[in-house]
């Protein structure tokens, strides 16, 4: 029986059915959107799925807790999110983005197509494809 390939690029490993917050998002509601998926963070689209900006843990969690004491009301996305996104094509090459995130710090990269989310990939995921083409080489 032959052995299957390993993922050779993005679209073999993203996640399709993805996370995603509009501007208008309260910072609370995208709290419990992330705990719940167990997300570092999650890309901001507009109505047409067009990615505007992304926005993470790390940046809405100093907002949170200001809201628990000082009982506010807490912003939303807009207020809070980064604009400038590193986005990834579907046909990106897994080694290759696995080089770019040594360098970059994001723990998810938006999948884009023609500026449109169509998914996320994670470190993780990266990190599971190339132990995958690991054991396929030693296994060749």
């Amino acid at each position: 029986m032959p052995l299957k390939a390993p993922p050779s690029i993005v679209r073999d490993i993203m996640s399709r059915d993805c996370y995603r917050v509009t501007g208008t998002t309260s910072i609370s509601t995208l709290a419990e959107g992330l705990a719940l998926h167990r997300l570092p963070g999650a890309p901001v689209v507009d109505s047409h799925d067009h990615v505007i900006g992304f926005i993470s843990e790390q940046d809405v969690l100093g907002k949170v807790i200001e809201s628990l004491y000082l009982d506010v009301e807490a912003p939303l996305v807009n207020e809070l999110m980064r604009n400038e996104v590193l986005t990834v094509s579907p046909t990106k090459s897994i080694v290759d983005l696995a080089q770019e995130m040594l360098g970059a710090k994001p723990k998810i990269y938006p999948v884009t197509e023609q500026g449109r989310l169509i998914g996320i990939v994670t470190r993780r995921d990266v990190l599971n494809a190339v132990l995958s083409m690991r054991r396929q080489l030693r296994s060749a």
